[in-house]
């Protein structure tokens, strides 16, 4: 089995994290700070390239209400992008993973200053890690 990378898609960073061999465990990985799309796709090939797999959990960014918003029309796009660099992208719910990573951060006591580059790769690891568990 192959590891897998997860990824929060944001317009200024993208969190990524990845699994372990087994596909049991996702672990925050890094958060990159990006300035546009482009960008954005370069750093996921170069994650990408760097744990050596094809294979991308990518959070979809769907309204509360779970209808397809704007910003999760900019995920399909992006994902249909990558895939047509050859990568299998699975698109995966990501309703309130910023959320979650930034209050295990506060009720870790982590400062505001760290808390900012940290919290995209930790939903990185929930979608990561909610994908995981489906399967």
């Amino acid at each position: 089995m192959s590891r897998k990378i997860g990824i929060d898609l944001g317009t200024k960073r993208v969190g990524f994290a990845v699994s372990d061999e087994m596909g049991m465990i996702a672990s925050p990985l890094r958060t990159a700070t990006v300035r546009n799309e482009w960008q954005a796709l370069t750093e996921v090939e170069k994650v990408a390239n760097e744990i050596g797999t094809d294979f991308l959990v990518l959070g979809l960014a769907r309204d509360m209400s779970g209808k397809i918003g704007a910003k999760a029309k900019e995920c399909q796009n992006f994902a249909e992008k990558l895939r047509e660099k050859g990568y299998t992208v699975i698109l995966w719910d990501e309703r309130l993973t910023s959320v979650a990573a930034e209050r295990s951060l506060i009720d870790a006591d982590v400062s505001r200053k760290k808390r900012k580059g940290k919290i995209d790769a930790i939903a990185a690891q929930m979608i990561l890690q909610g994908y995981l568990a489906s399967n």
